[in-house]
């Protein structure tokens, strides 16, 4: 099955009614020109169509196919090719790039939604282009202006692609260990000396350049991560005038077979020698990477998200056609030999556990978008930091709650068929592979805990978590908020964790790392209460006009008080037994 239909009605609630997104767009004065309301949802409708119709039926052929290396050379999936040059003729690689090199300068709140549909539609095809722009916001953010001029605009029309080149065999997490070395040329340009691993479309045949950016050590330069510069590295090499010129010295040596996201390339590539240019100053290209890891991270986290609604879509119209056995309280459908598998509890537990954390997943998604915007294009820089210091807390909760929860989604989904969620055609085991990589790459998702405890938590005493608290504090006290004594009490518990958190990470260094992926998903859960009270009082407020609709996000609403946030009781329970327990066994134990 390859069927997708983007939720375009529940997207512009959250965008439109929850959010309110051309009030906050109204406030920034280089969005206020730029989109509105009925732009927003122009883009949306045709963003459902390209992804639904055009990128959707490639899904299961480009698994069965893969991505194919021979001699150097990687051949995308039957149909690849042509879709994506139909696809960027729509202007999607640039849609919310910088203007001023060619992009269309479209809000986060806006792109969130479109990257959604796009994974949903299928990963392997949507992570091209999300490394496209992940590359371009690092390049506009620390590029030099010759740089940008010459390589934005081919990016943002998706002509050129971008990647990004972190991994080496004995460096992943640790970056600080990578050996790939750049020497400075009498031009000024660099001779890049290097191997890198798991480079996602190093190399492919959709493209007519490939920008890599890639970590390397100058001479001399410091120990460890301190001593990391970026380089803009180009498959083949451009021109003063912007035409391509002769290839550089950069080949794909193989490429990975993987469990899942099989036709998108996963790439061994050596730099030998290979021409590249200063991204920033040196020393400092860890953080200018983390400018793109950042955004790539968001991006994988909605990839959980995408995933998801697909597994949720399928599963929810077998369950309404598939008949087995009778309801527990009697016939439901007599005119059939059994009734539809949709009045069996199990079933609507899965079904709504799905629903309700995919939706909250979508609303904070477009919540962190908010900030994003306000950090990027808010005249008051007091506003602008307190959103840029948000974007740091949540940005780790994004990555890991949504892909850890969008894999139990999949797995509910593929449950609901049954035996024929196990079999390939159905579509279900294959989202269940694909999704399971964004648990693991951009960071793994215990890295993202440790990031958020560790570092947004504890070495600030709470600073940033309070901010976020107070704010949910606020609204949930308004007198209008549904289930507001539910979101304050969860807040509570959260703030209660933390307070504990703290005392204890400063007597036993081990509690951080003990603690950090429940205490994630705690944060996580109470996160989805704040969303969900926000959806259900929109939903509240407009019943009348539109009762189907808002009655089935009420229902929702309510399962996700009743049935998953208190999942953050035994969390708590979880956390504050401390490190002890994990630290019972001598290594030579286990």
């Amino acid at each position: 099955m390859s069927d997708y239909n983007a939720p375009l009605r529940d997207l512009r609630f959250v965008l439109h009614e929850v959010f309110n997104a051309s009030e906050v767009w109204a406030q920034l004065p280089q969005l206020q020109e730029t989109v509105d309301s009925e732009t927003a949802d122009a883009i949306l409708e045709e963003a459902a169509k390209v992804t639904g119709q055009l990128i959707a039926p490639l899904s299961r052929n480009g698994d069965e196919q893969g991505a194919q290396w021979d001699n150097g050379i990687v051949t995308t999936p039957d149909g690849f090719k042509e879709a994506y040059n139909t696809y960027i003729e729509g202007g999607w690689v640039g849609l919310s790039g910088n203007p001023a090199y060619g992009g269309m300068g479209m809000p986060k709140m806006l792109s969130v939604q479109f990257e959604e549909m796009l994974y949903a539609a299928d990963s392997s095809f949507a992570l091209y282009s999300a490394l496209t722009s992940g590359a371009c916001l690092a390049i506009d953010a620390h590029a030099s202006e010759a740089l940008k001029n010459t390589y934005l605009p081919p990016l943002y029309a998706g002509r050129w692609a971008g990647v990004m080149c972190l991994t080496e065999a004995h460096a992943g997490t640790d970056l600080g260990l990578i050996r790939t070395r750049a020497t400075e040329n009498s031009d000024g340009s660099y001779k890049i000396t290097g191997s890198k691993i798991f480079i996602t479309g190093g190399e492919q045949d959709l493209t007519e350049n490939i920008i890599h950016l890639v970590l390397a050590k100058l001479p001399n330069a410091p120990e460890g991560a301190r001593g990391i510069s970026l380089f803009l590295v180009p498959k083949i090499n451009v021109n003063t005038d912007g035409s391509l010129g002769n290839a550089n010295a950069v080949t794909c040596g193989s490429i990975e077979h993987k469990m899942g996201i099989k036709a998108s390339a996963t790439c061994v590539m050596n730099f030998d020698d290979a021409k590249g240019y200063l991204v920033g100053e040196p020393n400092k290209g860890l953080a200018a990477m983390f400018t793109m890891m950042n955004y790539e991270r968001l991006s994988i986290g909605i990839q959980g998200i995408g995933c998801a609604e697909t597994s949720y879509q399928r599963a929810a119209d077998y369950a309404r056609e598939r008949i087995q056995s009778r309801a527990a309280t009697g016939v439901q459908n007599p005119e059939q030999t059994a009734d539809p598998i949709i009045v069996h509890a199990d079933v609507r537990r899965m079904l709504l556990t799905m629903k309700s954390m995919t939706e909250g997943s979508r609303a904070f998604a477009c919540y962190v978008g908010k900030q994003l915007d306000i950090a990027k294009f808010s005249p008051d820089p007091v506003l602008a930091e307190q959103a840029q210091d948000l974007v740091a807390l949540l940005t780790p909760v994004t990555k890991a709650f949504f892909t850890d929860t969008g894999l139990e989604s999949c797995i509910h989904g593929q449950q609901v068929f049954g035996g024929h969620g196990y079999v390939r055609e159905w579509g279900q085991e294959q989202l269940v592979r694909d999704v399971r990589i964004a648990q693991i790459y951009e960071g793994t998702n215990g890295i993202q805990a440790l990031d958020l405890v560790g570092r947004k938590i504890v070495a600030n005493r709470g600073e940033y978590l309070t901010a976020f608290t107070q704010r949910i504090r606020e609204q949930a006290s308004q007198p209008e908020t549904l289930y507001s004594a539910e979101v304050l009490s969860a807040v509570a518990r959260l703030e209660s964790v933390s307070q504990w958190l703290l005392e204890k990470a400063a007597d036993d260094k081990n509690e951080v790392g003990a603690a950090s992926v429940e205490y994630l998903h705690l944060f996580g859960y109470v996160a989805y209460a704040w969303m969900w009270s926000r959806m259900a009082t929109a939903a509240q407020k407009n019943h009348a006009q539109e009762p189907d609709f808002y009655s089935a996000k009420l229902a929702t609403a309510d399962f996700y008080f009743s049935r998953m946030l208190p999942r953050t009781l035994s969390l708590e329970t979880s956390i504050k037994a401390g490190s002890e327990p994990l630290y019972g066994l001598a290594a030579e134990q286990f």
